[in-house]
């Protein structure tokens, strides 16, 4: 069983990529359970046709300590189990908390165990490592492949650096490494020569540049991943091959986060600073 960690900025489209790459894995056969860390509960919608799911915390909170696995997860697209963790009430308490206490419920529940046969778990986790409940999964080894969705916009590189130097705090600890950056296009000039540039920077390689296209919005408007909207698609396809790269991948690394200035350098070197 492969854990596998998406991260990158919030509103990157992580969530969207992550569904569409279990759909692939999916499509192929793969058993393929999907943690969603984000309190907005958005990580297994598309899987889900649309499906509000009751969250863990949510669970717990109505029906107290007394809750089985059927309680938390649900079957979607292809086979694939899915699970929402959750958040707290509205202005109340720090949403990482729903991560840690999902992922032990789920551990105690038996979700992860030898008969249940999942070929992967992956773990949408929101935004950047800037907390302690959103760093759990590489922080306590929950998860050993990182994987960041990133852009060619400034911020969302400079996210992707952030997150990196999260991986490399808990890297000898806990044995995470990064698989490799995943390019999901805002059609910036030179992004895929810009990514190239940041990950070979970083230790890593650009695993895939997923172009735009406005087919995935028109799949999310109804409730599903490109792969079950259009199957035919090319952009199906660019999912597919994201999937098969992340299957074949053996390039984990410990990174090498950039200074600032270094940092800095490279926005200046493509036109996006200075």
């Amino acid at each position: 069983m492969r854990k596998i960690a998406i991260y990158g900025k919030g509103g990157i489209g992580k969530s969207t990529t992550t569904q569409n790459t279990v759909a692939g894995l999916a499509e192929m056969g793969n058993k393929v359970m999907v943690v969603g860390c984000d309190p907005k509960a958005d990580s297994t919608r598309l899987l889900l046709g649309g499906l509000a799911q009751k969250t863990v915390l949510d669970t717990l909170r109505d029906e107290g300590e007394d809750v089985e696995l059927d309680d938390v997860q649900k079957t979607g697209f292809k086979g694939s189990v899915c699970t929402e963790s959750g958040g707290p009430e509205p202005g109340v308490g720090c949403a990482g908390r729903g991560i840690i206490t999902s992922i032990n419920l789920l551990e105690q529940l038996g979700a992860y165990a030898s008969d249940k046969s999942l070929d992967y778990v992956f773990y949408d986790v929101l935004g950047d490592v800037v907390c302690g409940g959103f760093a759990m999964p590489i922080r306590e080894g929950k998860a050993q492949e990182i994987y960041i969705v990133v852009s060619g916009e400034m911020m969302a590189m400079y996210a992707a650096n952030n997150i990196c130097k999260g991986i490399v705090k808990y890297a000898e600890a806990g044995g995470v490494r990064l698989g490799g950056l995943i390019c999901n296009s805002r059609n910036v000039d030179f992004e895929k020569e810009m990514i190239s540039a940041l990950a070979a920077k970083l230790g890593t390689q650009m695993l895939h540049f997923v172009p735009r296209d406005n087919v995935v919005q028109r799949a999310e408007i109804n409730r599903k991943t490109v792969i079950e909207y259009e199957p035919e698609n090319k952009q199906a396809d660019e999912y597919r091959t994201l999937a098969e790269k992340i299957r074949d991948n053996k390039m984990h690394v410990i990174p090498t986060p950039l200074e600032m200035e270094e940092f800095e350098k490279l926005l200046v070197e493509y036109g996006l600073a200075g």
